[in-house]
């Protein structure tokens, strides 16, 4: 007679993604701070104003994070294009990065995610 082996297997799918979306919130967060950091490089600077009022924010309810500059004239800096500044600075200095870090940003997430589950 062959015996079958046998395993029994306990999955606690609410704890695992529980463990998960705390992975997925503390990602957002690093990652949305990467971005400003790289954001910040590139805005163009008179008295530092602009680049001290960028900030992040991340809405747990609906894993959203944001990264945002907060001056009455952020916007109109931000879209620009015929503006002059220094070397290294410019308009676009938000998006530009955004596009260039996306996939560093989602690796960033990704890691935070993998490393929830193992714990």
């Amino acid at each position: 007679m062959s015996h079958t082996p046998r395993a029994r297997v306990r999955f606690n799918g609410e704890q695992v993604l529980g463990r998960a979306r705390e992975g997925a919130l503390r990602g957002l967060l690093l990652g949305a701070e990467h971005l400003l950091a790289a954001s910040r490089s590139e805005v163009p600077i008179d008295e530092g104003t602009l680049e001290r009022s960028g900030a992040t924010s991340v809405d747990d309810a609906n894993l959203v994070a944001a990264v945002s500059y907060d001056t009455p004239y952020a916007r109109r800096v931000h879209e620009d294009m015929s503006a002059r500044h220094s070397p290294g600075r410019k308009a676009k200095f938000l998006e530009d990065p955004a596009h260039r870090e996306a996939g560093t940003v989602g690796e960033i997430i990704a890691a935070q995610v993998r490393r929830s589950l193992r714990g």
